[in-house]
This record gives structure tokens, C-alpha cells and sequence, in this order.
């Protein structure tokens, strides 16, 4: 007599639990528009018809969001905020553009941000974790990181790039083209027109480079002897001899240009770009 085989039956899955996304009555919502989980949609918000909104996304009253404008989980924003209208860049045409906000951030009252144009790739990007306080502004084309702080009344200008983990402060400027490296402050009503090392700080109007950003860097739990290295090569690309590309040749060849942190400056300098860098006014 065979014995029986017994069949081993599937685990049972539980299925996701959706929560349906929550739209005051007074709120405008176009055919297409893409609402996630548990998005809530305030009063008098008007939503386009190519906007993707992800799970958990919160529109508290009075946002507008046009063309192909995504916003990521969970990310929040306030009344009078405007994403994603087209451009303001006269060379615009009407190409598709797109405007990508990462999850998680906070985007506060009559913030304006604008897609990009054919001109600098099509896209403007944001990215996760970022907070832009009342009437802060990001341009077509700009690249903005990850955990970014734009205080009250920033003003960033189109094809801008700016590093993760970067503060700006309240009313500062930043010309179109600049570069803000990885870590680096920016003051308080700064006026930025060339390029911000990684870990820089940045003041005045127009700005110059006044040091590092230890401050921050020991917000984040950076070691000692990494900012001591950082200090090390600032002092070394700053000196007061020989020009800047004589001194990163000798910064070459010392043991500290190994330190990823500094390799991340002196990569930074060499790389193509736009605008001059922010140098110490005494350079």
C-alpha cells in the first residue's frame, strides 16, 4: 500500500489595504490624474490632468499643480504653492517637460517651482526629504538633492544644481548655472554667482567663501579626523601662494587628496562648469 504524499498548501497573502484618497468637494481634480493611498486633497486645490500624486500626499488648501508634475509619498504642501506651471524661460516652446518631487518633503506657502526645457534636459528634480519654507522659488532645470533646506524667500535661477544636505538661508539669491556642492551652507540674503565647494559656507552679497560648514558636518556626526582632513585641504586650495591649479597639483600629490570627503572637493573643482568658484575674499 503507497503512502499518501501530502501537498503542502500555499501560505494565504493578505491583501494591501488601500485607503482611498480624501478630495474636498471644492477641489478640482482633472480626468487623468494620478491620486496615491491616502493622498488628501484640500480646498480649492486644482490638480491637472498629468499630475502624479503618491501615497499619502497631503495638499492642505489652495495648491495648484500642473503638467507632468510628480509629487513622492508622503510629501506635504501648503497653501498658495504653485508646481509645475511651464517655465518661466522665453525659449520655452512648449516641449514636454516634467517637474519630479521626491517623498517626504515639505513644500510651505506660495512656494513656486517650475519644469524644465528642452534647453537643460527637460527635467527639474527634486529630491527626498527637502524642505522649502514660505515663497522659496526653484527654477526650470535646476537639480535639487536630497534632505535640502531652502529657508524663507530663496531664489534659485534655472540650471542650477545643488548637493544634498545643502542649507540656505532666508533671501539669498543664486545665479543661474551655479553649482552648490554636497554639505554646504549658504547665508542668510547671500548673493551666490559662482560655485560652492562641498562642505563650503558661503556669505554675503556677492558671496565669498568664509570657511567650512563644521557646524553642519558635526550636526551629522562627522569624526573628528574627517574634519580636521577637510580643514587640512581647505587651507592647502586656499593659501595665498602660487595659483588655484598650482595648488590642487600639490594637494595631488599629499596623502589627504586619498580622503573621499577631500577627493569630493577636488573632484568638484575640476569638473566642468558654467560659473567660477567662490573663493575666500582674500584669495
Amino acid at each position: 500500500m503507497s503512502k499518501k504524499t501530502k501537498v503542502k498548501q500555499p501560505a494565504l497573502v493578505k491583501a494591501a489595504v488601500r485607503t482611498a484618497p480624501k478630495i474636498h468637494a471644492s477641489a478640482i481634480v482633472e480626468a487623468g490624474a494620478k491620486i496615491g493611498d491616502g493622498a488628501e486633497i484640500g480646498p480649492f486645490c486644482h490638480v491637472g490632468a498629468e499630475v502624479v500624486l503618491g501615497d499619502g500626499v497631503r495638499l492642505l488648501s489652495h495648491v495648484v499643480i500642473a503638467g507632468k508634475t510628480t509629487l513622492g509619498d508622503r510629501t506635504r504642501v501648503f497653501p498658495f504653492a504653485s508646481l509645475g506651471h511651464e517655465p518661466q524661460d522665453l525659449k520655452y516652446q512648449g516641449e514636454p517637460v516634467t517637474l519630479t518631487i521626491g517623498k517626504d518633503c515639505t513644500i510651505r506657502e506660495g512656494v513656486t517651482m517650475n519644469p524644465g526645457t528642452g534647453g537643460g534636459g527637460f527635467v527639474t528634480s527634486v529630491g527626498d526629504r527637502c524642505t522649502f519654507l514660505a515663497n522659496a522659488h526653484v527654477a526650470h532645470d535646476c537639480r535639487i538633492g536630497n534632505n535640502v533646506i531652502f529657508s524663507n524667500g530663496v531664489l534659485v535661477a534655472g540650471h542650477c544644481t545643488v548637493g544634498d544636505f545643502v542649507i540656505i538661508g532666508g533671501g539669498a539669491g543664486v545665479h543661474q548655472f551655479c553649482r552648490i556642492g554636497h554639505h554646504a551652507f549658504v547665508g542668510g540674503l547671500a548673493g551666490i554667482e559662482n560655485d560652492v565647494i562641498p562642505y563650503g559656507m558661503a556669505l554675503g552679497n556677492r558671496a565669498g567663501l568664509a570657511g567650512l560648514n563644521v557646524v553642519g558636518m558635526k550636526r551629522l556626526q562627522f569624526g573628528r579626523e574627517q574634519i580636521q582632513s577637510l580643514r587640512h585641504a581647505y587651507r592647502l586650495l586656499f593659501s595665498n601662494e602660487g595659483t588655484l591649479a598650482e595648488r590642487l597639483v600639490d594637494i595631488e600629490a599629499e596623502n589627504v587628496a586619498s580622503d573621499p570627503y577631500v577627493r569630493e572637493i577636488i573632484d568638484f573643482i575640476k569638473a566642468p562648469s558654467e560659473r567660477s568658484l567662490c573663493l575666500p575674499r582674500s584669495a
